[in-house]
């Protein structure tokens, strides 16, 4: 399977979501959007993550904007994250890596020694035709939030 690459359209693709539904790319036809994929659910980073677009999401919809976040994390702990986060918006699993694959996010990793394949923190922009307009990858979580603004209102 081939890439994302910037300026082109994304393929569909779906995912189990929270909400008790299946994110399908091709229903959000017609609106911005922002796909985040981060490590893990309940840990520092990914937690102020979330809280950053939580906390900003009048700003993203206000520019007709959704915003999903993806981690391998299974839909039943994604639904605690959310509800303990009070996300406004639905966090999907990728337990098979598929979309991690789409999007190239799946990286080596070393942590304490150890080396293991993990998700390397990246946000996408998808425009409302559904081609890729902006990439973050290898993001730092305190800047972040400010840049994918900056990009949504220049749509």
């Amino acid at each position: 399977m081939s890439t994302v690459q910037l300026d082109q359209a994304v393929p569909n693709f779906q995912l189990p979501s929270t909400g008790d539904t299946t994110f399908n790319l091709s229903d959000y036809q017609g609106k911005n959007i922002i796909i985040y994929f981060y490590p893990k659910d309940n840990t520092p980073g990914c937690t102020l993550e979330g809280q950053n677009f939580r906390d900003n999401i009048a700003e993203f919809q206000a520019h007709d904007t959704v915003i999903f976040g993806i981690s391998r994390d299974s839909v039943r702990v994604h639904e605690n994250f959310k509800a303990k986060q009070a996300f406004p918006f639905e966090l999907l699993s990728d337990a098979e890596e598929s979309a991690c694959a789409l999007f190239d996010v799946l990286h080596l990793k070393k942590n304490y020694g150890r080396e293991y394949m993990g998700i390397v923190r990246s946000t996408f922009l998808i425009d409302k035709a559904g081609v890729l307009r902006q990439e973050w990858r290898k993001v730092k979580v305190k800047e972040h939030l400010a840049e994918v603004l900056e990009a949504v209102k220049a749509l």
